[in-house]
């Protein structure tokens, strides 16, 4: 009777009365060898940057792609690929060569293993597709973090170097005591980020969405909106007569000469702009709303006369309504 191997190790199957005599041989091969390299076998296998290497599990033999651990040497970069067969099995790769190496299976697409990375991976019958999808749970008593990314971040007392993301959920980000020098994100949503001590030098995100940031005893050195840091408040200066935009909203117009005039109906509820005299002249203030009162009074005003080097502030009730607070008469 022809001999017949498993599916996915190509071991050999002894039939029924087959290999008398000398099945010992085929069934110590098995355990002692094949069993044994997809168990704990640890394998090197040099890698050529710009070329395939084709790595086999023969039927009944030891091959390269039996081994449970590879350790991919020589040099890697663009076009270099680990090509394993299709039968499902798991991998530790480690790419110990000097550029990225994608695993895969012939004709499919792989993962590319970064120069340097260790990585779980499982030939699923089709391709080579990563074992792990994400990090859930990462803690720390005290480390130094150069970069770090996950779905839930745990550490008591360490240092995030650069904690950065094109798009990404982070569920839970805590910290006992922890220093974060950059944070950064283009699309990125954060339900929760707590601290009982916490140090973020910078903070900056694209497009993001914070749900929860809190913090017992937190130092945040800037935090960054559309128009700048919210700390500081931003000058439009101007030298001639101008018309207030949204643009300015949360800003100071500076001029010098000319008038200031409110539109109607173009700032929204909430809204504020303030202005600011730095002349020796009176400067005129057109209010074009159809509501407008001077902060303590209760007459509709359509000008106002903003005193030499005097600061006033408009908050807006509607866009057609607004409130002119400071040095005005």
């Amino acid at each position: 009777m022809a001999s017949t191997y498993s599916t996915n190790l190509a071991i050999e199957l002894i039939g029924t009365g087959d290999q008398a005599g000398s099945w010992g041989n085929t069934t110590n091969t098995n355990l002692g060898t094949l069993i044994e390299q997809a168990i704990s076998g640890y394998v090197t296998q040099a890698m050529t940057t710009g070329n395939t290497t084709t790595i086999t599990i023969p039927n009944g033999a030891t091959g390269v792609a039996r081994n449970m651990y590879i350790e991919m040497t020589g040099t890697g970069g663009t076009n270099t690929f680990l090509v394993v067969p299709s039968n499902k099995k798991l991998y530790f790769i480690y790419n110990n060569t000097t550029g990225a190496v994608t695993v895969k299976v012939s004709g499919q697409t792989g993962v590319s293993v970064a120069a340097g990375d260790k990585q779980i991976l499982v030939s699923n019958g089709t391709d080579v597709v990563s074992a792990t999808s994400y990090i859930s749970n990462v803690s720390t008593a005290s480390a130094n973090i150069t970069t770090l990314s996950g779905t839930t971040l745990n550490y008591t007392n360490g240092t995030v170097s650069n904690l950065t993301s094109t798009s990404a959920t982070i569920t839970t980000l805590t910290s006992g005591s922890a220093n974060i020098t950059q944070f950064q994100a283009t699309s990125a949503y954060i339900t929760t980020l707590t601290a009982d001590s916490f140090t973020l030098g910078a903070i900056a995100l694209g497009s993001a969405n914070i749900t929860t940031l809190t913090g017992t005893s937190a130092t945040i050195t800037n935090i960054l909106d559309g128009i700048g840091n919210v700390r500081n408040v931003p000058s439009n200066a101007k030298t001639a007569a101008y018309t207030l935009a949204v643009t300015d909203v949360g800003k100071v117009v500076t001029t010098t000469s000319g008038t200031i005039t409110v539109p109607n109906n173009n700032f929204a509820a909430g809204n504020i702009v303030s202005v600011y005299n730095n002349s020796t002249n009176v400067i005129s203030i057109t209010i074009s709303t159809t509501t407008g009162y001077v902060a303590g009074t209760d007459t509709n005003r359509t000008g106002l006369a903003l005193s030499a080097r005097g600061l006033s502030t408009i908050y807006f009730i509607n866009p057609s309504y607004c409130i002119v607070a400071g040095n005005v008469t």
